[in-house]
């Protein structure tokens, strides 16, 4: 019986592959070494789902992951596929080697206790890299979606020009958060402080420490984030960062059913039709969604327009069978949920 051929790689990741294969061996000559950059995963109490990168580094570089430095900086790095990782969590410890672009993403079975978990994740010669897991007990019944360019993080990312300088060019600490979205989290998670929050982005791994800090710095609760590559895929130039933020929407309900989902997200790109669809298809599964309105400045420097794109403001009737709400900061949204009793009522109740 015949095996089908595999599909060829577009040769725009062909190209980039053979790049930074010579890259990787210029720089290993330099001193250059491998290490692994642990990212916080999810899970529940039966497996894990362990996220990292194998990096190439120049030594000393990431000795200090909890120091803020300028954006350009975070990219100072080389992919490093088909490199094996021996991943150990909660007992249960299995090898698998770092893919295309250096990544890692595993599903380990394991008996794990709900709340935090460490995963750790090594290569041959390298220090032990600790992910640290949440961990979603069966009794858990709220979770909390939240986009992060111009939902807590003002970034106008798709804008080339923009999205050059708020990644490459200005220091993290200089990132000014959207007005009033901490206090909008506290408040949905007022009956459930551990409530499970993650966040999904079309920004880059390469960012992920750096979101990370920002994150906990301005009051944001802990959670992990399920970020996207910048690069060419394996059958095109560029990767739908719609699709990504589709696929990961379906896939966390899917994998956790016990949880109805907040949504969080922002009207400066597709959110609020992707969480409409996702409201019809699965309304057994959404409590609630919130989307931040950009201002007509944002609006602009977003997408070239002053006002959102077709099918960005969804309209209230449009989800009935749900609370939808709408405010230009976090402070109108939570403005909203009170005025409307939702803080109290049943919704946000675990």
């Amino acid at each position: 019986m015949s095996v089908p051929a595999a599909e060829p790689m577009h040769r725009a990741a062909r190209t980039e592959d053979a790049l930074n294969r010579a890259l990787a061996r210029l720089l290993f000559r330099r001193g250059w070494r491998p290490r692994v950059i642990p990212y916080a995963g999810y899970g529940t109490q039966s497996w894990a789902r362990v996220l990292g990168r194998v990096l190439l580094s120049p030594p000393g570089v990431g000795q200090r992951d909890d120091v803020a430095v300028r954006g350009w900086r975070h990219f100072v790095s080389a992919k490093l596929g088909g490199v094996p990782v021996t991943v150990d969590v909660g007992g249960r410890s299995q090898v698998v080697e770092s893919a295309r672009g250096g990544y890692i993403d595993l599903v380990v079975e394991a008996d794990l206790e709900p709340g935090w978990v460490t995963a750790e994740l090594r290569i041959a010669d390298g220090v032990v890299a600790e992910a640290p897991i949440r961990v979603v007990g069966a009794q858990e019944r709220i979770g909390v979606i939240s986009d992060i360019d111009d939902t807590v993080l003002v970034t106008a990312l798709p804008r080339p020009f923009l999205a050059f300088w708020n990644t490459f060019v200005r220091h993290e600490e200089s990132r000014r958060p959207v007005p009033g979205m901490a206090e909008l989290y506290r408040t949905l998670t007022r009956h459930d402080p551990d409530a499970f929050v993650v966040y999904l982005s079309t920004g880059a791994w390469n960012l992920a420490p750096a979101l990370q800090r920002f994150l906990r710095r301005r009051g944001f609760p802990d959670g992990p984030l399920l970020l996207t590559d910048w690069g060419p895929t394996p059958d095109g130039w560029f990767r739908s960062g719609q699709d990504h933020k589709r696929r990961t929407l379906r896939r966390l309900l899917d994998e956790l059913p016990q949880l109805r989902w907040v949504l969080v997200g922002d009207d400066g790109q597709h959110d609020p039709a992707l969480y409409e669809e996702l409201a019809w298809a699965r309304p057994e599964h959404i409590r609630l969604v919130a989307i931040r309105e950009l201002g007509v400045t944002e609006q602009v420097l977003t997408h070239g327009t002053p006002t959102p794109l077709p099918g960005q403001r969804v309209p209230l009737s449009a989800t009935s069978t749900m609370p939808w709400v709408q405010a230009p900061s976090g402070h109108g949204l939570v403005e909203l949920l009170r005025e409307r009793g939702i803080t109290e009522d049943d919704t946000l109740r675990p």
